[in-house]
């Protein structure tokens, strides 16, 4: 009995030396997980285990230098949590808010910054293709432009109507002026083939 209890204080011995979280705060608690699982975020809470720390109130108020149980024990009364956002300085600087709501607001702005793959919307038309249908691939083209895509106008001539290129030049000077207030010419029209084109690029 003498060798296994022996052996078991050994055993506890060299896990504790493996394992020094297990006795660091709180009265021998083991750390709790950062929430939601997210690791690669600021240390939160019982995660933080310098002491002291500068601390920023709810408010941004300066509280000073404080130990880090008095920072916690502040922020359960705010009933918020204490988030590292300065680990590098030293003391290192803790701000108490609520994690929750930070996280979500800097997903937003993550989404927002995010940059808007610009792509090319073609707009086809005929010589013969009436005024109300050119004016709603126009409403199309607008609101293309507006997200900050470009709009290729192509006129298309088919067999005859090679003939009369300047109707088809007609119709492109007037949709050319009628997006003039959101978009700026990128190439100018010109002949390509059976077809008109002109690049619009927004402003």
């Amino acid at each position: 009995m003498n060798c296994l209890g022996t052996a078991r204080r050994s055993f506890l011995v060299a896990a504790q030396a493996c394992f020094p979280t297990y006795n660091s705060i709180n009265g021998g608690n083991a750390i709790h997980p950062q929430r939601g699982g997210d690791r690669s975020g600021p240390r939160i809470n019982e995660q933080i285990r310098i002491s002291p720390v500068r601390l920023i109130g709810a408010n941004g108020e300066q509280l000073g230098i404080v130990p880090t149980s008095q920072a916690m024990e502040l922020a359960r009364e705010a009933q918020q949590d204490l988030v590292e956002v300065a680990a590098t300085d030293r003391p290192p600087v803790c701000k108490i808010m609520d994690y929750g709501k930070y996280r979500y607001q800097q997903s937003r702005k993550t989404t927002k910054t995010k940059v808007h793959q610009q792509k090319v919307k073609e707009m086809r038309v005929r010589p013969k293709t009436g005024e109300h249908d050119i004016d709603t691939k126009l409403n199309q083209a607008r609101k293309f432009l507006e997200h900050k895509d470009k709009v290729l106008l192509k006129v298309l001539f088919r067999g005859r109507e090679l003939q009369h290129i300047e109707e088809g030049q007609r119709i492109m000077a007037s949709m050319l002026e009628k997006l003039v207030d959101c978009a700026k010419v990128e190439k100018a029209p010109s002949m390509e083939g059976k077809s008109m084109t002109a690049m619009l690029a927004p402003k």
